[in-house]
């Protein structure tokens, strides 16, 4: 019997499923979306993923993004009353292209 406190699977910290591909990582390895305070409609990247609120989670990577985008989400994971402009995370996606 497995558990997640077996000592033969390392306990990697909190998971949480990215909302483009729902596959399941490590927090310390997804980007956490949250919405702007400054505008009512955008989201952005939350750098040291500890923003209050409700967070949305992406691979870092622009397929999960698009699928995220495609899939409408990211309004439905941060439960925002509209669609998200998604503008500030594109750019932040555009200078961390790894």
């Amino acid at each position: 019997m497995s558990t997640r406190t077996d000592p033969a699977t390392p306990d990697r910290g909190p998971v949480r499923t990215c909302v483009g591909c729902r596959g399941v990582a490590p927090r310390n390895v997804l980007v956490r979306l949250v919405l702007d305070r400054t505008s009512t409609t955008g989201a952005r990247v939350d750098p040291g993923r500890s923003e209050p609120g409700r967070g949305a989670w992406l691979h870092p990577s622009r397929e999960c993004l698009d699928l995220a985008r495609r899939r409408r989400a990211v309004p439905r994971a941060l439960r925002a009353a509209g669609p998200v402009d998604l503008t500030a995370v594109q750019a932040w996606f555009d200078q961390h292209d790894a």
